[in-house]
């Protein structure tokens, strides 16, 4: 990641402002911005596949899906953070409040990409963690059919992988927090892994 020249130091409210008027999506962190770069074929159908089961599933619920224009706001003792996860799922009435980012997210998406999966891991998962809303954290790989799950369980977190096996037809995956099961074939339905990143 590296920071946009001119946007340092920025307020919340100053980043909201430009965020606004800004035809680039930036991420914020601490004061800083950072542009965001673009997504391949791959990235945009399995985010868009996940996020059509997802609002299929919670049609009627009161549950609300967003894909990636919608930010989620982190506010921690040191600092703040604006992220653009991949999906985020939020099922808090407070956050009818708030049109350009969400607060109280019960799950997070980020499919991954060879420019962002560290930081997604990392310390982008860190700084989920701190969202106390938050009970699910899930990792959409881009290379081969796979999905890391990790669940919220009292104070740690717990880890699940989920991939196809030979008999794709039985081959699914469960999101506790949305008692939501789906096929791994359907989140990577047209999906083409021989096409090049660049």
């Amino acid at each position: 990641m590296i920071a946009t020249p001119n946007f340092v130091n920025l307020s919340p409210d100053d980043y909201l402002e430009l965020e606004d008027q800004s035809s680039v999506k930036h991420e914020y962190i601490d004061g800083e911005v950072y542009a965001m770069a673009g997504a391949t074929d791959t990235h945009v159908t399995i985010a868009l596949n996940m996020a059509i089961a997802l609002r299929n599933h919670l049609r009627g619920s009161g549950c609300r899906v967003y894909i990636s224009d919608m930010k989620v706001r982190i506010q921690k003792a040191n600092g703040e953070r604006f992220y653009y996860p991949d999906i985020l799922v939020t099922c808090d009435p407070r956050d009818r409040d708030t049109p350009t980012y969400k607060q109280f997210p019960k799950l997070i998406i980020e499919v991954l990409s060879d420019s962002t999966e560290a930081f997604d891991r990392g310390d982008k998962f860190m700084d989920y963690q701190s969202i106390d809303s938050l009970q699910e954290y899930i990792l959409i790989n881009t290379r081969h059919p796979r999905l890391e799950i990790f669940r919220r369980q009292d104070d740690s977190w717990l880890f699940n992988t989920y991939s196809l096996s030979e008999d794709t037809e039985y081959s699914t995956f469960h999101i506790v927090s949305l008692d939501f099961t789906e096929k791994i074939a359907t989140i990577y339905e047209d999906v083409n892994f021989n096409l090049p990143e660049n």
